[in-house]
């Protein structure tokens, strides 16, 4: 897969280039670009912002940068999303269907009050929010979304098969996790862990997978009553 992100602070996404999606880009398996739009800005002092006609604080992010640049990465197979608290939520299926369909995504960050609304009429495919909260910019959103894409990817994890068992992946959060130590601080590894017997692990896997759900997310135990 193929991602370009539009952004105002290219910086912030070094964090891209170390770990697994590093190792994912060296290897060929990924390739994200970082396209900083305030180069596209025709204005003598690159400016990308200005005040909003509805008044009211902030500044919004003018269209010509934002446009233009995405006229120099965009070709007829890309997938342009905007990162926005006004976006669909962003969930495990939805991060699978990006990695099984799309093989260009663009990935817009807004910043102060968001961008003109004729870029998200003209270019946007979607928008994606991370959660029901506000955040300075879509850098933090648009890496979360990067991250997420990329483990579902062929090549980028080492074992393909850590995406099958883990939280969300069948609706219910996964069960919990032991290593070496056995005993720690007084707390032991549960002994069907240690005692070899493969039905029963699994068994208990899935007795843990229900017990965490109810416990921390009981709101997903009643999605998948209604589905």
């Amino acid at each position: 897969m193929k991602i370009d992100i539009l952004t105002l602070f290219p910086e912030m996404f070094e964090a891209l280039n170390v770990s697994l999606l590093g190792k994912a880009q060296e290897k060929g398996k990924l390739e994200i670009n970082i396209v900083n739009f305030r180069d596209f800005s025709k204005n003598k002092h690159k400016k990308v912002d200005d005040y909003a006609f509805s008044g009211g604080a902030g500044m919004v992010l003018t269209p010509q940068p934002i446009y233009d640049a995405l006229q120099s990465v965009i070709t007829k197979n890309s997938y342009v999303v905007y990162m926005s608290p006004k976006g669909t939520p962003l969930t495990q299926k939805k991060v699978v269907d990006i990695a099984k369909s799309i093989e260009h995504l663009v990935i817009i960050c807004g910043h102060y009050e968001g961008i003109d609304e004729r870029i998200i009429k003209l270019c946007v495919n979607e928008q994606i929010s991370v959660g029901d909260f506000v955040l300075t910019g879509g850098e933090i959103p648009a890496m979360a979304l990067v991250d997420a894409v990329s483990r579902y990817l062929e090549g980028v994890l080492h074992n393909s098969e850590s995406v099958v068992d883990e939280s969300f992946s069948d609706g219910l959060l996964e069960y919990p996790q032991y290593t070496r130590p056995q005993e720690f601080m007084g707390l032991k590894v549960p002994e069907v862990l240690i005692s070899g017997n493969h039905k029963e692990i699994e068994k208990w896997k899935k007795e843990q997978k229900l017990i965490e759900t109810k416990k921390y997310r009981p709101d997903l135990i009643k999605d998948n009553i209604n589905e």
